[in-house]
């Protein structure tokens, strides 16, 4: 690539669940009792190692979280819109 090209944007979604169980007051072993999902799963989701989600899983944690996706997940990096900030979808905020 030639100093000249723009280089592709670099954005990573990025899980939440480590923050909103800690304002939920929660522990992974209550939201998979909650939820079904195996302790092992929610770690991979909670360490933003998984690279691909379900929708039935995101679904899952919405519910039992009170969340949308939109605040369950946010995009990182350097997109051609924005900052380098982590940054929220517009539609965020509990469920109902």
């Amino acid at each position: 690539m030639s100093s000249e090209q723009a280089r592709p944007a670099e954005v990573v979604v990025v899980c939440r669940l480590d923050e909103i169980l800690v304002e939920r007051g929660m522990t992974l072993t209550e939201l998979s009792r909650r939820t079904g999902i195996t302790l092992a799963n929610l770690s991979v989701l909670k360490t933003n190692k998984a690279k691909a989600v379900r929708f039935t899983t995101v679904a899952a944690l919405c519910s039992a979280l009170g969340v949308s996706p939109g605040h369950l997940f946010a995009l990182r990096g350097n997109a051609p819109y924005g900052t380098d900030d982590e940054r929220s979808p517009t539609l965020t905020g509990p469920v109902g």
